[in-house]
């Protein structure tokens, strides 16, 4: 399930993409092109601690990683070609070491310190956990949370790349730095989202399961 600001025009242009690529590409082509984007998203931060254009860097691999990870599942299906256990094994994982990689690179990279990256990671696993122990017992597997999804939160990071890059020495909230505060609400943000999920969906299996 995804109902996030983006989700809308987001299927049409991933639809309208999908049949326009070569069918020599297929969406295993197309989750290795997002995993090795995300790789380099995470290196391009790593990079950033020594120059500034691994920001920019940062944000190209971001928006090539929603390329390859959004459009290879709507390929999947506009071909007929569906792999459900195979995909949504090897998404998931391949999610997992991308969060790695990029919250890594966030770490090394100086603009987020190292325990609220830790923090995020943590909180990104936990909430992930949720969601797959949702889709096998309950049947949905959800995309985003509210208005914000995984496209949503590129965006926002892309732009904090570009707003760092024009203002390296930007603080908020004091002498906060840019990245520290957005951790922190993210952290904060999926902290929520986990316990009302896991809250909401232990209810319904509750309900769905009553000993009589």
């Amino acid at each position: 399930m995804q109902y996030s600001i983006s989700s809308r025009v987001e299927r049409k242009t991933l639809a309208w993409l999908a049949a326009r690529l070569p069918a020599w590409v297929n969406s295993d082509h197309l989750t290795l092109l997002g995993f090795v984007a995300m790789f380099g998203a995470g290196a391009s931060y790593a990079l950033a601690r020594f120059h500034a254009a691994g920001l920019l860097l940062a944000a190209v691999f971001l928006a090539v990683n929603w390329f390859g990870d959004s459009l290879d599942g709507t390929v999947a299906r506009l071909r007929n070609r569906q792999r459900p256990r195979y995909g949504f094994y090897v998404d998931h994982m391949i999610d997992t070491f991308g969060g790695f990689f990029l919250i890594g690179g966030l770490a090394i990279s100086g603009i987020v310190h190292w325990p609220i990256a830790l923090g995020m990671l943590i909180a990104y696993l936990m909430l992930s956990i949720e969601v797959y122990l949702a889709a096998y017992t309950l049947g949905e597997f959800r995309l985003s949370f509210g208005i914000f999804g995984p496209t949503e939160l590129r965006i926002l990071l892309a732009l904090g790349n570009v707003v760092l890059w024009m203002n390296p020495a930007m603080r908020v909230m004091g002498s906060r730095q840019l990245f520290d505060v957005g951790g922190v609400v993210a952290i904060a943000a999926m902290a929520v989202m986990l316990v009302v999920s896991a809250a909401g969906n232990t209810a319904r299996l509750y309900r769905a399961e009553t000993l009589r």
